[in-house]
């Protein structure tokens, strides 16, 4: 199964636009427990296309360019 995490047009830009300053945090929950949490600097790489509100991101992939805390 494939599992993705959605992120909004904005936030897409406010990563493109202050690169040093944006990490992605992605937790993966397991009930009411964070189970794991990765930061991802720089995860994206272009800007989406006119009137996308936002993009869904394959979460294996995003996970290949993290760093797991804890």
């Amino acid at each position: 199964m494939l599992v993705t995490v959605t992120v909004t047009k904005n936030e897409v830009l406010r990563g493109l636009n202050k690169k040093e300053d944006f990490i992605l945090a992605v937790v993966e929950i397991d009930g009411d427990n964070a189970k794991t949490l990765c930061y991802v600097q720089s995860p994206f790489f272009c800007e989406p296309d006119f009137g996308v509100t936002s993009i869904n991101y394959n979460i294996d992939e995003l996970l290949t360019r993290g760093t797991f805390i804890g």
